[in-house]
């Protein structure tokens, strides 16, 4: 976002920078802060939260912040921000009331604990960018209901894979284009992976198993994808994506897919396992004008019918900032739900499951995710992945068997379930089609 740059440097110049709060210290949240300290005039990181109170005074020493002070109370933490001070808490709640703080960032990859936390930003009318497409995979439309309610910008975040898909999106249509399809570019997908076979990659690049299980096992590009599709009105040609295996370049998958399915379907997203150049996105679209199809394959895009736009490359943390920019310097989301739900991510069984047992994690060892089409995960009453920790099983559950709410007995209490039911009930067909009339 070109105009970025220079707004931000008017906001130094001023000596009036964007104030952010950041909840969540892992490895992302550790690179957002050295990228916000370091490279983003106009924008200071005035406090950190984190359950772990010295992850949060890491992330800050890593940037080369020292003198950090913690506080446990609101007006500690208002006091610190007054006086130009580097605050940490492990009290996220804390960053959602304050005053001083234009945004937060939520970098925390949970949905009963983001959930609560973005309920209470939104409460006290802080603008939120969230780097947690699991917690926006589930209940992000009815969170945005609550945040348009208050005036409030809720949004996923640049550099991610859904949010440079959406960038990429919107620039193709701003030239007159269709957009049919959104797609991610993978090096690897095996739905039965889990912590002890990613132990290896994640110990060399600093990271969790489980997080980086849940990117080889499909859960996490389910959630990227299904959140393009409910921002887009997009949808999935089949449960679990087409996911082609394809090693060429990306442009050349222009000629697989069937422009009248895509069509028919109102778009789709999509993900291509080994094609070049990875690890990327794509966008493939159509021109309705002969004339400017004349022009495209002039422009070496070929004669289409799709015609192929791709990035190719995904820088997360580094692109973080400029979302937090864009939402308080010019009322921009990256990317939010259009409205209801159009593709939910589904819980499926990774290993053959007993009666009795609780459901672990995402990315661990017993489930993985995959796309279904909202009105299906409906009809069928199937349990999304993003609730399904914590769940008791009722019944043996067969290897890939996807499992459905009569499956299970839910945690009593949690947010994260009471706000799907509001969801489902804000957005029930019934309801919509009694408001259009």
């Amino acid at each position: 976002m070109i105009i970025i740059d220079r707004a931000l440097q008017a906001r130094a110049a001023a000596g009036n920078p964007i104030k952010v709060g950041m909840i969540g210290a892992g490895f992302m949240g550790r690179g957002i802060a050295n990228q916000i300290v370091n490279s983003v005039p106009g924008m200071e990181l005035v406090a950190i939260s984190n359950r772990q109170i010295d992850a949060a005074k890491q992330a800050y020493s890593e940037a080369g912040i020292e003198d950090i002070q913690v506080v446990a109370t609101v007006s500690e933490l208002e006091d610190a921000i007054a006086n130009g001070k580097y605050a940490v808490t492990e009290d996220a709640k804390l960053l959602c009331r304050a005053q001083g703080i234009d945004a937060l960032i939520e970098v925390t990859g949970a949905v009963e604990f983001g959930a609560q936390i973005v309920m209470e930003a939104i409460a006290h009318c802080k603008h939120v960018i969230m780097m947690n497409a699991e917690l926006d995979g589930t209940i992000g439309p009815i969170l945005k209901v609550y945040a348009d309610k208050a005036g409030v910008i809720l949004s996923a975040c640049d550099g991610d894979q859904p949010g440079v898909q959406m960038n990429l999106y919107r620039f193709v249509k701003s030239i007159g284009l269709t957009p049919l399809l959104c797609g991610n570019i993978k090096g690897l997908q095996d739905p039965y992976r889990n912590p002890t076979t990613q132990e290896g990659f994640a110990k060399r690049w600093g990271q969790k198993p489980h997080m980086v299980a849940s990117f080889a096992d499909g859960t996490k590009i389910s959630f990227e994808q299904a959140i393009v599709a409910n921002a887009t009105g997009m949808k999935v040609a089949k449960r679990g994506m087409l996911g082609y295996d394809f090693s060429g370049y990306v442009d050349e998958m222009a000629q697989i897919y069937d422009v009248e399915q895509l069509k028919e379907l109102g778009g789709i997203v999509d993900y291509v396992v080994g094609a070049k150049p990875g690890p990327g996105v794509y966008v493939f679209a159509t021109h309705d004008d002969p004339k400017q199809r004349h022009y495209l394959n002039l422009y070496k895009l070929g004669e289409g019918p799709l015609y192929s736009f791709y990035t190719p490359y995904h820088l997360c943390h580094f692109e973080v900032p400029l979302s937090v920019a864009r939402a308080v310097l010019f009322g921009d989301a990256v990317m939010s739900p259009l409205a209801g739900p159009l593709v939910d991510v589904i819980t499926t069984a990774k290993i053959d499951l007993k009666a009795g047992e609780t459901l672990d994690g995402i990315g661990y060892y017993m489930t993985y995710g995959q796309c279904e089409n909202s009105d299906i995960v409906q009809q069928q009453n199937l349990l999304p992945i993003g609730l399904a920790e914590g769940c008791r099983l009722k019944r043996d559950i067969t290897k890939d068997q996807v499992l459905t709410y009569e499956d299970i007995e839910l945690p009593e209490g949690r947010l994260c379930d009471q706000l799907r039911t509001e969801q489902n009930t804000y957005f029930a067909p019934e309801k919509i089609l009694v408001a259009v009339g």
